[in-house]
């Protein structure tokens, strides 16, 4: 565990957050779980909120590095971010996606919050623009979309069935509509 005050707000954060909701954990329980005084608390963060999107941040960084290094360790096809994301929705906290939870109960498009999460979004579909590119695709913009529709549908069956095969089911889906899209150069 974190020492220093910061990094523990953030740490209890993240783990709290993703597991009962952003809005379910007041601002006691994230001092408890992180023994971290209010006045100290105030020090780093202006407000919950502000703790929230530096969060958000750092889990966006985190989990996009994890990405990029388990795809490339899967060989770098870009249906290998379907076998990663099998793994991930394995775990037994899993709890989906961090941002799609996040977007679902700061609903307004222009919270930061949401932002964020969109923001999050878009660079995943940016990393699978370029993994199609590497593969040889063209129109990589519209077949990275609709890959991360597929990633979104089946994180949400995922958390839903409490098991992985939706995912693998997102990858044959996303496997036909690739070979399907007779884009291969």
């Amino acid at each position: 565990m974190p020492t220093h005050a910061r990094e523990r707000l953030i740490e209890s954060a993240e783990r709290l957050f993703y597991a009962e909701g952003i809005r379910a954990v007041g601002l006691e329980r994230l001092l408890s779980a992180s023994g971290v005084g209010r006045a100290s608390f105030y020090r780093h963060f202006a407000s919950k909120d502000d703790l929230v999107i530096t969060m958000l941040r750092g889990h966006d960084r985190a989990y996009r590095e994890w990405l990029e290094t388990r795809v490339h360790d899967l060989g770098g096809d870009p249906l290998a971010v379907f076998d990663a994301l099998a793994e991930r929705s394995n775990w037994s906290d899993y709890r989906g996606c961090a941002f799609i939870n996040a977007m679902a109960e700061m609903a307004d498009p222009a919270s930061p919050v949401f932002l964020i999460a969109k923001e999050h979004k878009r660079a995943v579909a940016d990393f699978l623009k370029k993994r199609l590119a590497a593969a040889g695709y063209r129109d990589t913009e519209a077949l990275a979309l609709q890959l991360v529709l597929l990633i979104d549908g089946a994180t949400v069956t995922a958390l839903h069935e409490r098991t992985n095969q939706p995912m693998r089911q997102a990858k044959a889906i996303a496997q036909g509509m690739l070979q399907r899209s007779n884009d291969v150069l």
